[in-house]
């Protein structure tokens, strides 16, 4: 008999750690390979995590609604076959603070030697359940017991996530009204240490208003906005398209594109070409910043926001868009879209994007200022197609006519894109949209 250490797997360079949302297996259950033995939930999508080997499961390590960072030890399997026949790492998986959280996180201010000593196993009791990983952290912080249950929580019923700890900690000290925790040492000494107090907001309400509390995806898609503002240096640069050519072209084309490829031939696709190819004329607007390290992208994957059933937006990816003709980023546009709005996306469909495109223009918007999806540094909205008066410049004289127009948003990030190159980009991507041949074959 042997052991088999189930363990989360990678997720992305942007995915580090994933919430337990089911388990879908429970101890002293058969398993076959493949079989999915519990489902997560990370600020991008839901997936299943599939048991690698055949066995029975015999230990679980984690509850639903634990924060579980990648590579950390899910459950045991025990399996028929010997230990050496099975790939898997005996290795102990310790949560690291200072290695899992940003720059920001790894500079907090450390507590005193003694605290952390002495401070007593972290436990659960009563309506205050605290998962391994923040037990760990607040063991590693030297956090005492009276200190954690008198964190307030925003996770499910209350719980203290990763978020909440971390922000304890990075703000400990900082706080206008500490109160004193003493800690006894072995040594017969007593250590006083100041610590803030942390309150949770009240919410103040009329008796006529609605209380909603914000779905779990929502509060994580709020912590991603918040962190790329404060991450990036915001700018945006606009410019307005004259899209008839491509207006009139698609309107010849579309019906026989769907009888002869079963497909809705709609905007979207049109434009993702038109951007891969000036993101391939602008190699630097498909880079991502670590650190003070720039990583230039050999591919370019676009990502393609997605509004869901429910109002959230997911991203997924169209792996090497540049080299896709435009039957196929087409079928890929919509497949992608459809398996959003059905959350049946796989977790390699939305990672390993190096830019991102929005269309505002779907829900009215003439134009925005999108944020920008990290670690990327650049994100383009797509305004609605207007049909406007515009002035028309001919060898004749200049004329007034009706054009359809949009305006173009890029965001990008200041820090590595300066105006000049977040202006050619968009504006290659604009040349290329008026220069569409109103004859070209599909």
């Amino acid at each position: 008999m042997a052991k088999f250490e189930l363990k989360l797997p990678k997720m992305g360079e942007s995915v580090a750690e994933a919430t337990i949302a089911s388990w879908l297996k429970d101890v002293g259950d058969t398993i076959e390979m493949d079989d999915p033995v519990l489902e997560i939930a990370t600020d991008k999508v839901d997936s299943e995590v599939p048991s690698e080997v055949d066995g029975v499961l015999v230990e679980r390590f984690f509850n639903v609604d634990d924060v579980v960072q990648v590579g950390q030890v899910l459950a045991i399997i025990e399996t028929e076959a010997d230990n050496d026949s099975i790939d898997n790492s005996n290795e102990e998986v310790s949560v690291n603070v200072k290695e899992s959280e940003d720059e920001a996180v790894q500079h907090v201010v450390q507590t005193v030697n003694i605290a952390k000593e002495t401070v007593a196993p972290m436990i659960s009791s009563g309506d205050r359940f605290y998962s391994p990983l923040v037990k760990n952290i607040a063991k590693a912080e030297g956090i005492t017991q009276v200190e954690l249950d008198g964190i307030s929580g925003t996770g499910k019923d209350g719980r203290v996530t990763k978020n909440d700890i971390l922000d304890y900690i990075q703000n400990r000290g900082h706080s206008q009204q500490p109160v004193v925790a003493k800690i006894e040492s072995p040594a017969t000494s007593i250590k006083t240490i100041e610590k803030p107090i942390t309150e949770k907001p009240t919410v103040v309400s009329s008796g006529e208003d609605e209380i909603i509390e914000m779905t779990r995806m929502g509060k994580l898609i709020a912590h991603h906005m918040v962190e790329s503002v404060q991450t990036s240096a915001h700018v945006q640069s606009f410019i307005e398209a004259d899209v008839t050519n491509i207006w009139n072209w698609r309107k010849k084309v579309k019906d026989g594109f769907m009888e002869r490829e079963g497909e809705n031939l709609t905007f979207t696709p049109i434009f993702m070409e038109v951007i891969a190819k000036a993101l391939r004329d602008y190699p630097m607007m498909n880079i991502s910043l670590q650190g003070d390290t720039i990583v230039k992208k050999k591919n370019i994957n676009l990502g393609m926001a997605a509004a869901l059933p429910d109002g959230n937006l997911i991203v997924p990816v169209i792996k090497n868009a540049d080299q896709l003709n435009l039957v196929g980023m087409a079928k890929q546009v919509n497949d992608l879209a459809k398996r959003a709005r059905e959350n049946k996306l796989k977790l390699d469909e939305i990672q390993g994007g190096t830019y991102t495109v929005t269309n505002v223009g779907t829900f009215g918007s003439i134009m925005g200022t999108p944020i920008i999806n990290q670690p990327q540094v650049g994100i383009l909205a797509l305004g609605a197609i207007r049909k406007v008066p515009a002035v028309i410049e001919t060898s004749e004289g200049d004329f007034i006519g009706i054009r359809y127009k949009m305006f173009l948003s890029h965001s990008y990030d200041h820090r590595v894109v300066n105006g000049a190159l977040g202006g050619q980009f968009v504006k290659a991507v604009t040349d290329y949209l008026e220069a569409w041949d109103v004859n070209r074959e599909i």
